[in-house]
Formats: structure tokens, sequence, C-alpha cells
């Protein structure tokens, strides 16, 4: 039988696996976009179907600039994937959220530099696909009604989060900058993952794990390396908490992004170029 999985769970730093993943079989499948950062697990999860993928590799060797997006997000299509929630460790730009607490974000600022490609619309395909809420609200429900499962950690909603281009971590003067545009927290892989998915009719909603606050705080010592990893292992064990109460509330309904991308086609059938839409066919077959 063939793998497959309606929902898709992409772990971020600290979280390259699920213990007690009761696994199908693994796959690393070539795309269009060619392959994803590593094998794809496909397997039962707190009596779920789900697909893991690691974004950074297992070992974490892939820097944000250079994870394979487009290949990531086509690999969870071709398995049948409708729905992801994806982890991600993010630096604190508010008080309020101290490490080791876990945020919900309803929006992104994007402060890449556009290094990393970021469509599958392109090479004679136009499509304008609508982002101005760029999370899933029922995943982001599903997963709020469980935060009484976060060991000392409070689970904030709403909030606004910034996603930089790195490796480098910001400056001081860059931390306070984001704060004024409104931001909560900041990471460096929320784009183009979000709105990757939003351009292959996915539901995705980030769960972002504060690990410092970043270095807007001047009583604070700027932010290292050596300070995050001591919190990505207390936030990996609330994640893997996490994702276990919430599966059984998702998956469930219909996606309702399924169609969207059909009706947003612009450019002509005559136009189109033949090698794009061959390449499409393979994440949304019949839309071109």
């Amino acid at each position: 039988m063939a793998l497959e999985a309606k929902i898709g769970v992409i772990g971020g730093s600290g979280l390259y696996d699920l213990d007690g993943l009761r696994v199908e079989g693994q796959i690393q499948p070539q795309t269009p976009w060619g392959l994803p950062s590593d094998e794809i697990i496909v397997g039962e999860y707190a009596g779920k179907k789900v697909a893991f993928l690691p974004r950074h590799g297992r070992g974490h060797f892939l820097p944000p600039h250079q994870v394979p997006f487009r290949a990531n997000m086509a690999a969870l299509k071709m398995l049948g994937v409708e729905e992801i929630v994806a982890f991600s460790a993010v630096g604190s730009l508010r008080e309020e959220i101290p490490p080791r607490d876990f945020v919900l974000p309803s929006q992104i600022i994007d402060r890449t530099r556009g290094v990393r490609p970021f469509t599958y619309f392109e090479d004679g395909i136009v499509v304008h696909a609508t982002f101005g809420d760029p999370f899933a609200h029922h995943l982001a429900e599903a997963i709020y009604a469980q935060r009484s499962v976060l060991e000392g950690a409070t689970l904030h909603r709403d909030r606004t989060l910034v996603c930089m281009e790195g490796p480098v971590f910001s400056t001081r003067a860059e931390s306070n900058m984001y704060r004024s545009l409104g931001g909560d927290v900041i990471n460096m892989s929320a784009l183009p993952e979000a709105k990757l998915a939003r351009e292959l009719e996915i539901s995705y909603q980030m769960v972002c794990m504060s690990t410092d606050y970043d270095s807007w705080k001047v009583e604070e010592e700027a932010v290292t390396a050596e300070f995050i990893i001591g919190n990505l292992h207390a936030n990996a064990d609330n994640a893997r908490r996490l994702l276990k109460a919430i599966l059984p509330a998702i998956g469930e309904k219909p996606n309702p992004l399924k169609g969207s991308i059909r009706n947003s086609v612009i450019t002509a059938p005559e136009k189109r170029n033949p090698e794009t839409v061959a390449k499409l066919n393979k994440v949304l077959p019949g839309y071109f």
C-alpha cells in the first residue's frame, strides 16, 4: 500500500523525531522541485495517521535559507497531506512571552530577502493566492483548546510573527525595529513555508516555541546558540505533549482551502508553459 497521510507535522529546531510514532514507512520522494529536507516518516501517532518531516534535516544540517521549502511542501502534498502543524523555535520580542512559552501566531511580517524560492507559480504560470490570514484558524482553535497539557509554559495566541533571513541573529536595533512594527516573536523559517502551503491548498498553523528574548532586552546578554540549545530540549518535550493532545481533534473536517487555487489562475490556457504545467500537475492535478 502506498504511503499516505492527511496530517503533516513539521519539526523545527530541537524536534527531529516523534517518540512513540508507529512507523509504517519512510520516504524521501523526488519532486519537481527536488528532494525534501530528509526522509518523511509516515505512521500512527496518538491514534492518527501522520507524515513527519524535520525541516532542517535530522542532525540539523540545513540553515534556514537552504531549506528546500518547495520540495518539502510538494512532498507532503504528494503524500496526501491537507493540514500541517509546524513547530518552530522563535525569539521573543515581548516581555510577557518568556523563554519556553509557546505562541500561536495569526499574522506574519516578511523580512526575508528573496534568497529563497518562494512560489510554485512562475515560468509561464501566474496565480495570485490570497494570504490575508496566513494561518488556519480552525487548527489554532484546536491547538489552543489543549493548552493545559503544556508543563511550565503558557500558550499565547493571535500574535504577530516576524520572519527574518538569518542565519545571523538580529542586532539590537533591528530587534527594537521589529517590536515597533508590532512583532511579538521572530524566526527564520515561517516563510516561504506558510506561503507555499497556501499555494498547495494546505491548511497550515505554526506553533512557535520561545527560546530567548532575541536581542532587544539591553539588560540581557545578546542571544547565543548555547543559550537557545538549553531551552530547545524542554520545548521539544512540550511540543510532543501538545501534539498528542491535539491530533484527535484535527484531520476530521473537509479542508476549507480545497479548490481555492483553481479559481486563482490568471494565465490564459494558450499562454501556459507546458513544462510548468507538467510540474504543477504533480501537486495540483487538473488545475492547469
